[in-house]
């Protein structure tokens, strides 16, 4: 017979059960990092906590204030073993843990591309690059490289190095695949990065871990590791569909979503990416990089001008201080 207080167990394992733990059990190198990094900080900090837990336990049961149990003896006031042990374990743990975090956020930069030392890289291999576009509410992925593009799937070969590039069109949002790699937001007008590799096949879940609006919780898309030849089948697949991603396609896409079936298209315009960053997709919009570089240059003209006027200044002081010298000298 089950009893109540066996409700909340089962119901638990039910609503879990259909769980996929990507976080703990990863398919791609730097999860994996991010796992053992993970696991060996909670292993560090259990080492604190479960004694004390069990030191409160201990204490409250032989110090009750009943009959029969252990004295306490009032005089007791100071132990110098017992404060070694209260400030040097702790303090070793913070140094073990600052060495791990500053090593681990370094090797594990997102913008640091990958190198020999990740699973399945080979040296001088050319990485798949990937644009990245987070809209409302979809996802919008560029494959500059093979000139094709698609909505709420993204695929990868496996042993491949891929460089991410992303951006947002209005609102910050974030890039997960808890199986590939780390967490990074996209920011509409910038753009971040994120290296990563997948090395096992198959096809893993990916989600916006990032608030941005109604229809957030519909904001996924399915990763695929595939094989080298899947790859290319997939790449085929994609570019025989024969909708073209255009400006005024874009400008269809751009109109908030939710929960939006795969799309496949042909990306013939190389400049579309650029322009989403730079917010210059109308017509007559002035590129951000394009007024970020006339202001750069109008301030090095305004620098010049300045330089120039003291230039003539110091002249012109210098030629009168020699027209004095000049004058005295006649004078004398």
């Amino acid at each position: 017979m089950i009893r109540y207080k066996h409700i909340p167990v089962i119901m638990s394992s039910i609503l879990l059960s259909g769980c996929q733990f990507d976080v703990l059990a990863p398919s791609g190198y730097i999860a994996e990092q991010l796992r053992d990094v993970l696991t060996i900080t909670t292993v560090l900090i259990l080492v604190i906590v479960l004694p004390v837990m069990v030191t409160i336990v201990v204490f409250a049961v032989r110090y009750r204030n009943s009959k029969g149990t252990g004295a306490y003896d009032p005089e007791f006031h100071h132990s110098s073993q017992l404060e070694l042990l209260i400030w040097a374990a702790p303090l070793i743990i913070i140094i073990w843990l600052g060495a791990l975090t500053w090593v681990s956020t370094h090797k594990l930069d997102p913008y640091r591309p990958l190198d020999t030392e990740a699973t399945g890289v080979t040296e001088g291999e050319v990485p798949l690059e990937i644009q990245v576009v987070s809209m409302d509410w979809k996802w919008l992925f560029f494959y500059p490289q093979y000139g094709v593009a698609t909505v709420n799937e993204v695929a990868a070969p496996v042993d491949r190095p891929i460089r991410f590039v992303l951006t947002s069109t209005e609102v910050m949002n974030a890039f997960y695949v808890p199986a590939l790699a780390g967490m990074i937001y996209t920011m509409p007008s910038m753009q971040t990065q994120l290296h990563a590799v997948m090395n096992k096949p198959g096809v893993y879940k990916g989600r916006s871990s990032h608030y941005s609006g109604a229809g957030f919780s519909g904001m996924r898309f399915k990763f695929h590791g595939l094989s080298d030849g899947d790859f290319d089948e997939w790449i085929k697949t994609v570019g025989s569909t024969g909708e073209i991603l255009n400006r005024d396609r874009y400008g269809e896409l751009l109109k908030p979503s939710s929960r939006n079936p795969v799309a496949y298209f042909k990306a013939e315009d190389d400049t579309l990416y650029h322009d989403i960053v730079n917010r210059c997709v109308e017509p007559g919009q002035t590129c951000m990089d394009e007024m970020m570089s006339h202001q750069k240059h109008a301030e090095n003209a305004t620098a010049g001008l300045f330089n120039i006027k003291d230039d003539l200044c110091l002249a012109s002081v210098e030629g009168s201080a020699s027209l004095g010298d000049s004058t005295t000298s006649r004078s004398n």
